[in-house]
């Protein structure tokens, strides 16, 4: 590793006021809301790219997070998910430390979660394995060694593609509390799944499907609903209720501690 360890790691942050602050990443880690804070540098904007920077308004914090890329933006969704994550940030904090070299190396992680236990996540999101080169495979290491010091993770998540992506994009979609629709209509919908029964006739069985198929969505999207998602969502997938009364996760979604993902299918418009 070409990081000289024995310098420590420092932490560059905003403060509430937007003023830079530098700190000794130990005690930044400890101390900082990271999941609270702006971004410490914007995300860059690149020519010819078809998506560019832009806000992902998290269910979680219920407020914007910043993003730099379709695939951050995908990574975002899936944690926004995780039932065990409760704050989210893009690039709240960049890391400094003294290569072996003793010249000094900065990097800024794109993504922050803060977890249930008040253990954190820092990410990138590559568009492809080799994107940003040898200069990012050696900031991960770096990066890596930091967060192991304090008692968090760092990842290079792998992009998401096909089915999986569709799956969260298409209920990322209802995510928002207004799909719960009016009152009683989400506890009517869930209640309606208590056994598993195919999609449309839960809904039915409910109300309008116009009305009604939002709410079943959204139910779906936070885990008070589950569907086998290896085979296309249509009208007559297989819907229940979890026996555990529901939760902030989908079956296949992604166990952002570990060093897979577990695939998902796609989620096919059928109506």
């Amino acid at each position: 590793m070409d990081v000289n360890i024995g310098a420590g790691f420092e932490a560059v942050f905003l403060d509430p006021a937007g003023q830079a602050v530098q700190q000794r990443w130990a005690d930044a880690a400890l101390a900082v809301a990271f999941e609270d804070l702006d971004p410490v540098s914007a995300f860059p904007v690149v020519p010819g790219r078809r998506w560019g920077p832009g806000l992902w308004w998290s269910a979680t914090t219920r407020r914007h997070v910043a993003a730099g890329s379709n695939a951050m933006r995908l990574q975002l969704m899936l944690l926004d998910r995780a039932p065990d994550v409760t704050g989210l940030a893009g690039r709240p904090v960049r890391l400094l430390w003294r290569n072996s070299r003793n010249l000094v190396r900065s990097w800024v992680p794109q993504l922050f979660a803060r977890y249930r236990d008040g253990t954190a996540l820092l990410a990138d999101c590559p568009s492809r394995p080799d994107a940003g080169g040898a200069r990012a495979l050696a900031a991960a290491e770096a990066v890596g060694a930091a967060c192991e010091e304090v008692g968090w993770s760092y990842r290079r998540l792998p992009a998401l593609e096909g089915a999986l992506a569709a799956n969260l994009k298409w209920l990322a979609g209802y995510r928002h509390p207004r799909h719960r629709g009016r009152t009683g209509l989400l506890e009517a919908v869930v209640d309606e799944f208590a056994r598993p029964r195919p999609l449309i006739e839960g809904v039915a069985a409910v109300g309008d499907p116009i009305e009604v198929l939002p709410v079943a969505f959204h139910a779906l999207w936070a885990g008070l609903l589950e569907a086998a998602i290896d085979v296309p969502l249509h009208q007559r997938v297989q819907v229940h209720a979890p026996a555990s009364g529901g939760g902030l996760g989908l079956s296949g979604a992604a166990d952002m501690r570990g060093d897979g993902l577990r695939a998902g299918a796609g989620i096919r418009e059928a109506w």
